[in-house]
């Protein structure tokens, strides 16, 4: 694979990103964000909003600290690979899979439901001790102007 190949592969066709509350407002916001924008790139956007509902609640939820925002980072790859990130303030807090939920149970399903959707997701760390959980899906849809099959 030429150096050229690696290139555009890697290079997002399309960026979007947003600062917002750590609060139950900032992380529902996300979700309409996230959904907005993919609706104006002409992408489907019903599998990606699931997973930055659950990404931005997590960040709220879990990875608040007073006074900090999270990051939400939409990026949309030539290979129709649509990288959801969501940076918050809690490094030391790093998300895991749990063990399967209760049926009646209240809480711990928001990562499955990520893992259900996403081809990749993973955790990397981020500046000022915080995190970014990220995930990765592959998109179906129009194409996107100047893609060469």
């Amino acid at each position: 694979m030429s150096q050229k190949s690696l290139t555009e592969i890697s290079t997002p066709v399309r960026h979007f990103a947003i600062q917002l509350s750590a609060t139950r407002r900032g992380a529902r916001l996300a979700r309409l964000l996230a959904e907005r924008q993919l609706d104006e790139w002409g992408e489907a956007y019903d599998a990606a909003g699931q997973v930055v509902a659950e990404l931005a609640s997590n960040a709220v939820l879990h990875g608040r600290v007073p006074g900090r925002d999270f990051r939400l980072a939409l990026r949309l790859h030539a290979d129709r690979t649509l990288r959801i990130e969501v940076t918050d303030a809690r490094g030391d807090r790093i998300p895991r899979l749990p063990e399967p939920a209760a049926d009646d149970a209240e809480a711990g399903r928001g990562l499955r439901i990520v893992a259900a959707y996403a081809q990749r997701w993973g955790v990397v760390e981020a500046t000022a001790h915080g995190k970014t959980v990220w995930a990765e899906l592959v998109l179906a849809g129009r194409d996107l102007p100047g893609r060469a099959d």
